[in-house]
């Protein structure tokens, strides 16, 4: 039997003593600002410690712009645990950690995914849903380091499979593709993600909706795949040794077309009309006005970008369906006697849940991969380390090749569209390495000013 922790009625004290300790964590957006935070309402997973409460809060921060909705999973203890590191504070007589970091809240988490436990709580619903055939009993759990806008939880036992189940911090309305595209893919036998265990699917009241409820995942267990490297830090041994990568980047192709097509042949597609390019090619467009006022020096390309846009528009384009969304070396894992396996499907993490389940063209996921490659080689060159053009462009030509031969799709014959994507992800680069790491600016810079001369050549 859990006891209620001290959060009823009026929250104002609950998120006066909540705020300080949020505006420190890595996945909260407004670093430096002042939290002006509203409580939405709660929901409890069942601890199997009869005086420890697991409550997951969903608290909307109106700091500045957009209001943010966050979920923060706390656990209540009468007694306090023996570690202080995911303390939160003292609050109504208990012990108030993040949960993440408590057995206790892990336990009831992975449980409620495995049993298809429903919770309905203080307006919050949720319900668990497993989608793996078994999971093993008596998994110990940690917290993967390093994380950023999600928590990662790992849990895992000598001899067992191990299971890393996503915590996500960040909540929007509509259902979140990192799940719902991996568990199609595994569903349709797809051995390029790893298998996924199952999730936690919830709603709650939201203003903003017409319904006034909203629908969107808590959390998402998967397979975990320890000890392997991502594609990001192999390529970049690779490239630091002057060691060919061609063979890799084009098995590399082959996984993506791979993926592409299970995803075209168990989702939703649909031709392309005239309409949805000249949607597409507006926003790219508006992404070059907006990069010139950031970074002015690009005006000297804007003749030639906007040439460029104009010939992708009159360019044959493939039918949209699900992709990848935000697709580079990062999001690829080597595993041994496996090969490529794709991780991370939320798509762009500032754009809307909603936005980011449209279907698109398959072309932006191998313009994003060219680009990872050119990233690979840029980074050693302003790190000072030797670094060739000649390694990137061996990368990019195989990774193609490998994509053609899978496909059945030359990519060299949508050299004009693929252009265009790659620039509109090189305008979006320029504005992040401008505001957040100037040194890095001239990769994308360098790569705008080369495929403008190649379509200017």
């Amino acid at each position: 039997m859990t006891f209620q922790p001290a959060t009823a009625g009026d929250h104002t004290p609950f998120l006066d003593f909540l705020s300080p300790w949020m505006t420190r964590q890595r996945w909260f957006a407004n670093k430096g600002a002042i939290p002006v935070l509203e409580h939405i309402g709660s929901v409890s997973f069942e601890s199997a410690e009869p005086d420890v409460s697991a409550i997951t809060h969903l608290v909307i921060d109106h700091t500045v712009g957009k209001p943010a909705l966050y979920q923060v999973p706390l656990t209540y203890r009468r007694e306090p645990l023996p570690h202080q590191a995911a303390l939160v504070g003292e609050f109504g007589g208990q012990w108030v950690y993040d949960a993440p970091y408590d057995p206790a809240y892990t336990g009831a988490l992975l449980d409620a995914i495995i049993h298809g436990t429903e919770s309905q709580g203080d307006h919050v619903w949720a319900i668990g849903k497993r989608t793996a055939s078994h999971v093993a009993a008596g998994l110990q759990s940690r917290v993967l380091t390093g994380e950023q806008s999600n928590t990662s939880i790992i849990f895992e036992h000598e001899g067992e499979t191990p299971v890393i189940c996503k915590v996500f911090r960040a909540l929007h309305d509509g259902e979140n593709p990192d799940v719902v595209l991996q568990t199609v893919l595994a569903q349709a036998g797809s051995t390029a993600v790893p298998p996924p265990v199952g999730h936690i699917l919830a709603e709650w009241d939201d203003r903003g909706e017409v319904t006034g409820r909203a629908t969107g995942h808590l959390a998402f267990a998967q397979e975990f795949l320890p000890g392997v490297q991502d594609a990001w830090r192999v390529a970049l041994a690779a490239a630091a040794a002057g060691t060919d990568f061609s063979d890799e980047a084009r098995t590399l192709g082959i996984a993506t077309a791979g993926v592409h097509a299970t995803l075209a042949a168990n989702m939703p597609t649909s031709d392309v009309t005239r309409d949805d390019i000249d949607s597409v090619i507006g926003s790219m467009h508006r992404r070059l006005a907006d990069a010139i006022t950031e970074v002015p020096e690009l005006a000297r390309f804007e003749p030639a970008i906007r040439d460029v846009f104009e010939r992708a528009s009159l360019a044959q384009w493939p039918a949209q369906q699900r992709i990848h969304g935000d697709y580079h070396l990062g999001q690829v894992l080597a595993v041994p006697d496996r090969g490529w396996v794709l991780v991370d499907f939320e798509g762009e993490p500032l754009r809307p849940m909603k936005e980011r389940s449209r279907l698109d063209s398959p072309i932006r996921d191998i313009a994003g991969m060219l680009r990872s490659f050119d990233y690979v080689a840029g980074s050693l060159a302003v790190g000072g380390a030797e670094s060739s053009p000649e390694w990137a462009e061996s990368a990019r030509a195989a990774f193609e090749d490998g994509y053609g031969e899978a496909s059945g799709r030359d990519i060299r014959h949508s050299r004009a569209l693929v252009d265009a994507f790659e620039i509109d992800k090189a305008l979006y680069e320029t504005v992040y390495e401008a505001r957040n790491r100037p040194g890095w600016l001239s990769i994308p810079v360098d790569a705008i000013e080369r495929l403008c001369a190649r379509v200017s050549g």
